[in-house]
């Protein structure tokens, strides 16, 4: 084989070669890449329930010389269930000072013949008073499975905000149970809930 031959299959080896070797750089480049663009955008859809745990988890509670003595807040708890379950907090509000850490507890019972599962979902009013409130623990970060009957109490860590502006005097903490579609099987209908079995035809 031509020595001019060889060169130039030698040539197009190395630069095979130098392009391979970039697109498993860039292959490397955008895996490490796709972890913070899924979280940024999980994020801002509210998907990623297990990462604003982490997030929230990681705050750490305030020493006690944080502690707005001097200012009163007061939280109001509501329950929204959208389902034949029972929910609701066990108590209506509480009178927090900011800055100092409260935990209350939520009370479920799934009231159904079936397992299901189920995620709360948080509002707060007025809107502004959400940046100020910090949940350090809530059971609204994860997914829930109950079984027929079976009921739960779930606790509510949280801290507000030195900063929560002035004129802001009652918080108003709402939660609306919802069923996760797809975990558990369906609602038997009501037809098949009231309508007995065949048992076949009467004997003549």
């Amino acid at each position: 084989m031509p020595i001019a031959r060889v060169a130039s299959i030698v040539a197009d080896n190395r630069r095979m070669v130098g392009k391979l070797v970039v697109i498993v750089a860039l292959m490397f480049a955008f895996g490490y890449a796709l972890v913070p663009i899924y979280r940024t955008i999980c994020e801002a859809l509210g998907v990623n329930v297990l990462a604003r745990a982490e997030l929230q988890g990681a705050a750490a509670a305030p020493a006690s010389s944080q502690v707005d003595l001097g200012r009163t807040v007061t939280v109001e708890f509501d329950a929204n269930a959208r389902g034949p379950w029972d929910f609701k907090p066990a108590q209506s509000k509480v009178d927090v000072h900011p800055g100092e850490l409260v935990t209350v507890m939520y009370e479920f019972r799934n009231r159904q013949d079936r397992t299901m599962a189920a995620q709360a979902f948080p509002s707060y009013a007025p809107a502004a008073a959400m940046a100020h409130f910090k949940k350090l623990e809530c059971f609204c970060f994860t997914e829930h499975v109950l079984k027929p009957g079976e009921s739960r109490q779930w606790p509510v860590v949280f801290v507000i905000d030195r900063k929560l502006p002035k004129d802001v005097r009652t918080i108003t903490l709402s939660y609306t149970f919802f069923e996760v579609g797809g975990k558990t099987p369906p609602e038997p209908s009501r037809a098949a809930r009231t309508t007995p079995p065949d048992r076949g035809a009467p004997a003549s």
